[in-house]
């Protein structure tokens, strides 16, 4: 199973390059099946740009996943800090195996959804 998680197009285009290896998040999707991660970069590129396994997910109090992460977290400490704020714990999905797509998607014409505010469930072509 994949999700597509909406990513600021920076934090993507880290991801790609090999520069950014967690993704953080406040709150996590609850189904322990996904194994894929489809990268909707939002605006202004507001594109599906590619996708990447799940190597692990941590759920952590906050300064031991800094800790754990941060060497290749893709972002400063002080936007970590801004983005957790009021939370006690937060995730991080270690990337695997990132593949940017050769052509962007639209995400409504090739997925039948809108943009996610966070993340959305994605059914594979079987």
């Amino acid at each position: 199973m994949k999700v597509i998680l909406s990513i600021k197009p920076e934090f993507a285009n880290k991801i790609f390059n090999g520069t950014k290896k967690f993704e953080f998040r406040r709150t996590l999707f609850k189904n322990k099946e996904v194994k894929k991660i489809v990268v909707y970069a939002s605006a202004p590129i507001s594109k599906v740009i590619g996708e990447f396994e799940i190597d692990r997910i941590f759920h952590e109090e906050l300064d031991l996943l800094w800790n754990q992460t941060s060497k290749f977290s893709g972002i400063t400490e002080d936007y970590y800090t801004e983005y957790f704020n009021g939370k006690d714990t937060g995730y991080a999905i270690e990337v695997k195996n990132p593949k940017k797509y050769e052509i962007e998607l639209c995400i409504k014409q090739n997925f039948g959804i809108n943009p996610p505010q966070s993340f959305a469930y994605i059914r594979e072509a079987r």
